[in-house]
């Protein structure tokens, strides 16, 4: 009997991309709305600050309170998801995440939009660890599921990237709330995509272990003390007390949240899992993606708009290079791993990666030509490096835990990219001492924006440094142990 239920099972593993293009479309439009969420609403902040009458304050919690949500809740979802199905829970999630987006039609105070924001940051998080974890179930093949997985990140990568020049054009015609209500026909899309182009979840292969309710909260209450502790540190700097409260906290919390893990008979996610080379060397190559885009997401607008004196609109032109590059490897990526391997593509996309980094250091501000080639450069290697590491990862774990993987995943390079930010905001500010705006109406003020710049780039390309030699050794176990 089991044997039948297996040949039976066989035939909806997908032989093309073509079979399942309605999944890896809901897919892809799931990962491109988690990236895109944040980034275009920030060109929108000025327009909300006055219509709503806005405080600072409260515009730093309309994008910090979606922020710490998404990030702190979705391990505590994809534990949920390998219980209760994965594509029930996106379903669920996109369900919601509709009406909260929708929402946004009634807000008149800023007390309304902050908790609009944070119903959206709760039900993104609902959906993120199902993107992975349901491309995986459409495929045996591995190139297939490469193909597929560089498919979804390259959409993704790219949202992200023309995200706030198409945040910019609507603004122009059409009022702010557009940005948030465009989310639903979006998620409706998915929706469809997804209930009829994904098998219901299989009963057979779902985690049977009990939900650790208390190692949920702790881990939740982790990731959010240690994103907001991040966020802290760039808003108020590490002279105020409330950043290292937060950041105590944070310890505390994962100090419990280990022991309790280590301690029950049903943890979580078993951290066993963590030792296979596999999972351990794809969580440190997302981290350190993490933390070298945090720099040059932050620092390249200001250098050409601050600095140089480019227009919106120049600056958002300014990075197509990464647009381009992500948009021109898609079709390469594949070939590239299938010729030299999982474990040496990976290197050298991180190599590619990390000069890219080393060049926006040392050279971004002898002119745009340097900044042009370290943006393609970091986007070549990452797209590479981020479709290897979502593969892998979801290879290295057993099928009732690939959402809460995927989750981690997620979490390690949301978690990495806070980091980043706190650090480069951190050291620029301390070079600074004043406001952003006048960098530059003095030479010295742009020589001494430059320095930090450049100081943050490149301490945070010795953590990626780091994280990647680290990585590559645990890749090399990884393959090793398969040979």
């Amino acid at each position: 009997m089991s044997v039948d239920v297996v040949e039976v099972r066989e035939p909806a593993r997908a032989a093309s991309l073509r079979a399942v293009w309605p999944a890896i479309l809901g897919l892809a439009v799931v990962f491109l709305v988690e990236m895109l969420d944040n980034s275009v609403l920030n060109v929108a902040l000025p327009t909300i600050a006055r219509e709503l009458n806005a405080s600072t304050t409260a515009l730093q919690w309309i994008t910090s309170g979606y922020s710490l949500l998404f990030g702190g809740l979705m391990i505590a979802f994809g534990a949920i998801a390998d219980r209760y199905g994965t594509r029930k829970m996106m379903l669920i999630g996109l369900t919601l995440f509709a009406l909260a987006n929708l929402a946004v039609l009634f807000v008149s105070t800023p007390g309304q939009l902050i908790a609009v924001r944070a119903a959206i940051g709760v039900t993104a998080a609902m959906t993120a660890p199902g993107t992975m974890a349901l491309c995986f179930r459409l495929f045996d093949q591995e190139n297939l599921l490469m193909r597929a997985t560089s498919l979804i990140v390259t959409v993704g990568l790219v949202g992200m990237a023309v995200g706030p020049t198409v945040g910019g054009l609507i603004l122009q015609v059409l009022p702010w709330q557009t940005l948030l209500v465009m989310n639903v026909p979006i998620a409706v899309l998915a929706i469809g995509c997804i209930r009829f182009g994904i098998p219901a979840d299989d009963p057979a292969h779902r985690n049977r272990s009990p939900l650790d309710l208390p190692g949920a909260l702790l881990g939740t209450v982790t990731i959010i003390l240690a994103l907001w502790t991040a966020t802290l540190a760039v808003e108020e700097g590490w002279s105020e007390a409330a950043p290292w409260l937060a950041g105590a906290g944070a310890v505390l919390a994962a100090v419990a949240f280990v022991v309790r893990e280590r301690r029950t008979a049903h943890p979580m996610f078993d951290f066993k899992l963590l030792k296979r080379p596999a999972v351990s060397a794809s969580l440190a190559y997302e981290a350190a993606l993490g933390l070298g885009m945090a720099v040059i997401g932050f620092t390249v607008t200001l250098q050409l708009q601050l600095v140089w004196g480019w227009s919106p609109a120049q600056a958002a032109l300014g990075n197509l290079p990464q647009v381009v590059v992500m948009l021109a490897m898609g079709p390469f990526v594949e070939k590239f791993v299938d010729k030299l391997g999982t474990h040496r593509a990976g290197v050298l996309g991180a190599s590619s990666f990390l000069l890219g980094l080393l060049i926006y250091g040392v050279l971004g501000r002898q002119g745009y030509m340097w900044i042009a080639i370290a943006l393609a450069l970091t986007a070549a290697g990452m797209r590479v490096v981020a479709t290897i590491a979502g593969v892998t990862v979801m290879r290295g774990l057993p099928e009732d835990q690939t959402s809460i993987g995927a989750a981690m995943s997620d979490t390690s390079q949301e978690v990495a990219g806070s980091v980043g930010m706190a650090v480069t905001g951190t050291i620029v500010a301390a070079a600074l001492g004043g406001s952003l705006i006048t960098v530059g109406v003095s030479p010295a003020g742009i020589h001494t924006f430059e320095n930090a710049v450049t100081t943050a780039t490149l301490v945070l390309t010795a953590l990626c440094a780091g994280l990647i030699v680290w990585a590559a050794r645990r890749s090399a176990k990884s393959t090793e142990t398969a040979a």
